[in-house]
C-alpha cells in the first residue's frame, strides 16, 4: 500500500509536568526508553516501516533539543522530517536557540498553526501521532482501510482492562468498527475500548470541521483533537472508522508509567521484539538477559546484582550494587553498596545512598 499524499503531524507539544525529574532537563519526547532510545523515535520508527513520506514536526517545548536529535538520527531515513516554520532555518545554519511558535492551547491549535505545511498541496490525508507513545507499527495496513472504507477520520484503537480505560479516551463502535462515541476520560467508563491516539484524517473534512470550531470562537471550545474535533466530526454523522491496533501499545504520561511500562517489556513471550526497537541511544540493540529477567543496554559487571529491570546504554552498576525491579538511564551511576529498588536512577544521577519506591521522584 502506498502512502503516497499522506501527510505525518507528529504532535511533540505537551510540557510533560506530570514526568517529574525525567524532564527536568529534557523534553518529554527525549526522555529514554527501552534501553534502545527516546520516546519520540518510536513514532519516527513506524513512519519510516510504514513508508510515510513526510512528518512535520509539530513542537514547543525545548524545541531545539528535539530539532537536534532528529536531524542527528532521522534526516537521512526514508521519510523528511519537516521542521515547519523552522525548516529553512534548521538546515541553513547552526543554532542554539530557535525562534518562539506561538502559543497553542492544544492539539488541534497545533494542527491550525502548522497548516500550511500538514495541508500543502499533494496531500490527501494527515497522519496525527503522538511524540510520546510506546508502539511498533505499519500504518500502511490502516491508510488502506481508511481509503477503501471512504471514512473522512480512522483512529486506532485497542481493548484494555475496563478499570483503565478512565485514563484515555472511551470509544463505542457498532459491528462494522463504525465510531458512535468517543469519551475522553469517562468517570464510569461503558466500553474496554479506548483511541490509541493516533488516527487518519481525510484533509478536506478535517479542515471543514476546524473551520466549524474555530467560529465558535476563542472560548467556544477546547482547542483538542479528542475532546473537539473527533465528537465534531461524530455528532455531524461523518464516517469515522476504528482500527484495531493488536500487540505492545503504551501513552507514557507519568512517572509511574514510564516506570511499569518498561518492566512490562521483560514479560514472556516478550511484548516488543529489541531488535525492532529503534536505535538512537547506541548502535546495538539491547538484549533481554534471561539470567537476570532483565532488558539491558550496558554489561552487568561480576559482583552486581541486577534482577528484572532495564538498564540503559551508559549507565554504571558497580561491582556490590544491587539494581531490583528498577530503571537505569543513560549517564546513571549506582554505586558499591546501595540499593534500588522498585524506583528509577535519572538519567547521569550519581546515586549516593538506597533508592525504593518512585515517591522520592515525586
Amino acid at each position: 500500500m502506498s502512502l503516497d499524499g499522506v501527510r505525518g503531524g507528529l504532535l511533540a507539544g505537551g510540557l510533560g509536568e506530570r514526568m517529574g525529574p525525567l524532564t527536568a532537563r529534557v523534553c518529554k519526547p527525549l526522555v529514554p526508553y527501552a534501553a534502545s532510545c527516546r520516546l519520540v523515535d518510536f513514532s519516527m520508527a513506524n513512519s519510516v516501516r510504514s513508508g510515510l513520506p513526510e512528518v512535520v514536526l509539530l513542537s514547543l517545548h525545548r524545541e531545539a533539543d528535539l530539532v537536534r536529535h532528529l536531524l542527528t538520527h532521522w534526516d537521512s531515513s526514508p521519510t523528511r522530517v519537516h521542521f515547519g516554520p523552522h525548516d529553512e532555518w534548521v538546515r541553513t545554519r547552526e543554532f542554539d536557540l530557535l525562534p518562539e511558535r506561538p502559543a497553542e492551547r492544544g492539539t488541534a491549535d497545533a494542527l491550525l498553526s502548522n497548516a500550511e505545511y500538514l495541508f500543502a498541496p499533494g496531500a490527501s490525508d494527515v497522519l496525527v501521532q503522538h511524540a510520546d507513545h510506546v508502539y511498533l507499527f505499519d500504518y500502511a495496513p490502516m491508510v488502506a482501510a481508511h481509503r477503501a472504507s471512504g471514512a473522512h477520520c480512522t483512529i486506532g484503537v485497542q481493548r484494555i482492562e475496563r478499570k483503565y480505560v478512565k485514563l484515555f479516551g472511551m470509544v463505542d463502535v457498532d459491528s462494522d468498527l463504525r465510531v458512535r462515541a468517543l469519551v475522553e476520560k469517562p468517570a464510569d467508563p461503558t466500553s474496554d475500548l479506548i483511541f490509541t491516539a493516533f488516527c487518519l484524517f481525510r484533509i478536506d473534512a478535517l479542515q471543514e470541521v476546524l473551520a466549524g470550531l474555530v467560529a465558535r470562537g476563542e472560548d467556544g471550545w477546547q482547542h483538542d483533537i479528542s475532546r473537539d474535533v473527533l465528537p465534531e466530526m461524530i455528532r455531524q454523522g461523518r464516517p469515522v472508522s476504528a482500527f484495531p491496533v493488536e500487540g505492545y501499545w503504551a501513552d507514557i504520561g507519568t512517572v509511574d508509567r514510564y516506570h511499569s511500562e518498561q518492566l512490562k517489556l521483560l514479560a514472556r513471550p516478550h511484548p516488543m521484539d529489541p531488535s525492532l526497537l529503534p536505535r538512537t541511544l547506541s548502535p546495538s540493540a539491547p538484549q533481554y538477559m534471561s539470567d537476570v529477567d532483565s532488558l539491558v543496554g550496558e554489561a552487568v559487571p561480576p559482583g552486581a546484582v541486577v534482577e528484572s529491570s532495564v538498564l540503559h546504554p551508559g549507565c554504571v552498576v558497580e561491582p556490590g550494587a544491587k539494581v531490583l525491579r528498577s530503571v537505569v538511564l543513560p549517564g546513571a551511576v549506582v554505586p558499591a553498596g546501595v540499593t534500588v529498588r522498585d524506583s528509577i536512577v535519572l538519567a547521569d544521577e550519581h546515586l549516593r545512598s538506597d533508592r525504593e519506591g518512585l515517591s522520592p521522584l515525586a
